[in-house]
């Protein structure tokens, strides 16, 4: 019973530290500069990067090979494979 009292006070002060800084947060970004706008030849946002694709292409092809319930030598054929294809 007592850890459990301790547990919930820790949890109930650390909620309150917690509302304090949000409250605390908008007000120093209020004070803050304004951040210098980009500059006119760069797009605002970049485009994804290579190892982004990478990435996702391995995803989809690891979801393709659970989704056909492939293991072992199996599902290493076939990631390569998937991930080789353009």
């Amino acid at each position: 019973m007592r850890f459990s009292t301790v547990a919930a006070a820790v949890c109930l002060s650390l909620s309150a530290a917690a509302a304090g800084f949000a409250a605390v947060a908008p007000a120093q970004l209020a004070d803050a500069p304004a951040a210098a706008p980009a500059a006119s030849g760069t797009p605002a946002a970049a485009p994804p990067s290579e190892a982004a694709a990478k990435h996702a292409k391995r995803t989809a092809c690891l979801k393709d090979a659970k989704a056909k319930k492939l293991l072992g030598a199996d599902k290493t054929a076939f990631l390569k494979s998937c991930i080789a294809a353009p």
